[in-house]
């Protein structure tokens, strides 16, 4: 009797809810049949039934991993954006502040004001900071314009979109985190439901809004999977734990953090020294069949090291990926970056981020242009009424206090990769394409990395162009 033939097609949320094709999956671990019988026999109810046992009665919540929803959420603030992609295993593609202009009415004003003496001040505040970047777009176009030549028969429309990322990459240093934008996110079951408890356990009211609005927008396709998500005692009283030490150990928590810490400041505070020859090692005994202690002696042979470095590395094309073991090497890095240089570096979710609320207490970047196009006046005034703002804030509720913060302030984020991660992180935001706030931060990374691992270190295709040029090039 022939094998059976090899078939591969899709079953389709054209056809079937997500709910009932995570139950056709699931039920193949225990029935023979195929997929498309499995899911013949199912009904939306016969599903619901399914996830109520397995799913919530016994906890087998890998089967809401084939439930799949894509999620549009619009006109939610920057600060609001950070809780909604902190999710790892989800997608996301988000409004860009680098190709759009921003409106003078595209901001969130929290609902912890509502009634609160800094409600008027606050707005006022984002009204001054958008009206500053709407005056500053022109001046420094002018000054772009004047460096890219128009070309022959070139539109003003179709020239304006060639230069547009070039000025406007400048003028978002002035946009606050209250901005309002839109993003598409894809996720599974399992995910959702639990960014909706992550979203419900927050300290912000607008997060919380989002969590009960997606939790009632996803039941209508996951009625059974996400019903049961709620806020997370957990999350909620350890955040408020932390803050209160916080407040009971410092004397005047905004005034004792460091002003004006340099943009871009990386400082590797851990990794591992033997890295190099573990990974090479991992790679001897993924294709071998020896222990990994006989791996790793042979892998510290000195003579061998170049040559297998090479063997790893030396073939990988632009878009090829370097293979997995090169995970067996991390890097902890405490880093200082402004807030847009933030807004990319988040997401890169195959790390471990640990960022600390946005602040006005850490200085801010200035790009070299806003000065070269004689704004830089009407730009310092823009950062330190907003300054001024965050101050007031902070002492009401620094959670709050983060809306203010234009995205050229500088903050603090812990982050932890694999090298594997970091040929990723490297090579895509050092690029010569890449924000010029990131690239510097990429830029640091990779000497850092390149100071104490040169042996694989040295494969990474980045400019030639160090981060103390990138600095000078493109910051006053």
């Amino acid at each position: 009797m022939p094998a059976p033939k090899r078939e591969i097609y899709l079953l389709s949320s054209k056809d079937l809810s997500p709910e009932t094709i995570a139950v056709a999956f699931a039920k193949t671990s225990r029935f023979p049949d195929s997929f498309r019988d499995i899911a013949a026999e199912l009904t939306d109810e016969k599903s619901a039934q399914f996830h109520e046992k397995w799913v919530v009665g016994y906890g087998h919540a890998s089967v809401a991993e084939h439930a799949v929803l894509h999620l549009a959420i619009e006109n939610a603030s920057r600060v609001a954006m950070e809780a909604i992609e902190s999710n790892r295993l989800a997608s996301y593609t988000e409004k860009s502040t680098r190709y759009q202009k921003w409106d003078a009415d595209s901001f969130y004003t929290p609902d912890e004001l509502n009634g609160h003496p800094l409600r008027d001040e606050f707005v006022a505040t984002c009204r001054m900071l958008f009206d500053t970047y709407e005056a500053s777009l022109e001046p420094v176009k002018a000054l772009i314009a004047g460096q890219v030549p128009r070309r022959n028969d070139e539109k003003d429309a179709a020239y304006d979109r060639r230069i547009r990322s070039r000025y406007v990459d400048i003028c978002r240093f002035i946009l606050p985190a209250a901005s309002l934008a839109n993003v598409g996110m894809t996720a599974n079951g399992r995910v959702i439901e639990n960014a909706i408890r992550k979203w419900l356990s927050s300290p912000l009211a607008e997060v919380r809004e989002i969590g009960e609005t997606v939790k009632q927008v996803a039941q209508g396709e996951l009625p059974t999977l996400v019903k049961y998500a709620e806020a997370v005692p957990y999350l909620v009283e350890t955040g408020e734990e932390f803050a209160d030490h916080e407040r009971q150990t410092t004397d005047d928590n905004a005034s004792s953090m460091v002003s004006g810490l340099p943009s871009g400041r990386c400082s590797l505070v851990g990794y591992d020294k033997d890295g190099e020859n573990k990974i090479l090692a991992a790679v001897l005994y993924r294709f071998g069949n020896m222990s990994f202690a006989d791996a790793l002696e042979k892998a510290n042979d000195a003579p061998q090291r170049e040559q297998l470095a090479e063997s790893l590395l030396g073939r990988l094309g632009k878009w090829d990926v370097p293979l997995r073991e090169l995970e067996h090497c991390a890097y902890t890095f405490d880093l200082v970056m402004d807030q847009g240089a933030y807004a990319e570096f988040k997401r890169h979710r195959m790390m471990t981020q640990t960022p600390q609320l946005q602040t006005a207490a850490l200085g801010y970047a200035t790009p070299r242009l806003i000065m070269e196009a004689g704004f830089g006046s009407q730009y310092e005034a823009a950062m330190d009424a907003a300054r001024t703002m965050w101050k007031k804030l902070n002492e009401f509720n620094p959670h709050v206090a983060q809306y203010i913060v234009p995205n050229g302030f500088n903050r603090r984020v812990l982050a932890t990769f694999n090298l594997r991660e970091a040929y990723a992180f490297c090579q895509l935001r050092a690029a010569s394409n890449a924000h010029f706030s990131i690239r510097r931060v990429a830029q640091r990374i990779y000497e850092e990395i390149a100071r104490v691992h040169p042996l694989l270190a040295k494969y990474m295709v980045l400019p030639d162009e160090p981060w103390g040029k990138i600095e000078e090039e493109y910051f006053s």
